[in-house]
């Protein structure tokens, strides 16, 4: 018989957060699926915490690991969460409750925090050429409180009441089971970064809703697992979804966007951020949507 909720907790090089993570799943089924890591992660995982499943895994991206978890398991939930985050006192039971609440919730999100107990903000609008330009030309920062200017960021939401959404970081979301069986797992197109996204989209269309619940909170060290390192994945993202559900013009034209964005970046920002602007600058330049995303 499936159990009420289990975990997936996707590990590289995840020292030194994943014994916090851990230590917040203790008395849960919890799948570590570890994508190739080189600094002893798999080991003290096994020591530290015999309890949970471990599956090393090729890495081949986020989405697809949180799969193979996913059909590790059986449960009518799963947490997917992040191995650089930790779930609050009571946060797990309380989203399961909520979630029986909302029958047709496919994913919920609970608040989360910084390490400094601040709120980090983790609802998401799904990408539109519009909201790419307000975000990559910082035309959000004319008016931090306007939807129209913020709504890739959902600006002028406090992120202090239950609502629904078109996105929640994929930091921490409860998954239901029912639902990935309609629509299906995750897309694994993705590597990293607009895996959630895509999957929210995914849901919504299907009729499905993606929820925000302030009344469970996990910590995230935001950037841990990655450092920054990927954001030409995050990119790249950006133009998967737009390839995906609106098309191969709209994706192009999303590339000429960013490309001009990151330009323009490349030329006002000063330090290491100008090589990572500019090394993207130079990707995106390199060819067309369908050529950059070998479609």
């Amino acid at each position: 018989m499936a159990s009420e909720v289990a975990a997936v907790v996707v590990t590289y090089d995840a020292l030194p957060w994943i014994e916090p993570c851990l230590d917040s799943l203790r008395g849960v089924e919890t799948v570590v699926v570890d994508n190739g890591s080189r600094d002893g992660t798999v080991d003290f995982v096994r020591k530290g915490f015999p309890e949970a499943q471990v599956i090393e895994a090729e890495n081949r991206g986020l989405g697809t690991s949180w799969n193979i978890g996913l059909r590790a398991t059986d449960s009518r939930y799963v947490l997917l969460l992040n191995a650089d985050a930790w779930l609050g006192d009571g946060a797990l039971d309380r989203l399961v409750e909520f979630a029986e609440t909302r029958p047709r919730a496919a994913v919920l999100g609970p608040r989360l925090l910084n390490q400094d107990g601040t709120l980090q903000r983790s609802v998401r609008g799904f990408p539109t050429l519009w909201r790419l330009a307000t975000e990559y030309f910082f035309l959000r920062k004319l008016a931090p409180g306007s939807s129209a200017l913020n709504a890739f960021y959902a600006g002028g939401f406090d992120h202090d009441e239950v609502r629904d959404v078109e996105v929640v970081m994929g930091a921490c979301m409860l998954v239901r089971r029912e639902a990935v069986d309609e629509i299906g797992f995750s897309d694994e197109d993705y590597f990293l970064f607009s895996e959630e996204t895509d999957w929210c989209y995914r849901f919504r269309r299907a009729g499905w809703e993606v929820v925000f619940f302030p009344g469970a909170e996990c910590v995230h060290v935001r950037g841990a697992a990655h450092a920054g390192r990927l954001y030409q994945e995050n990119v790249r993202g950006h133009l998967l979804f737009m390839w995906k559900h609106h098309g191969p013009r709209a994706a192009d034209r999303a590339r000429r966007l960013l490309l001009a964005s990151l330009r323009l970046r490349g030329v006002v920002f000063r330090g290491e951020r100008v090589r990572v602007y500019r090394d993207a600058a130079g990707w995106l330049s390199s060819g067309d949507a369908a050529m950059l995303l070998d479609r």
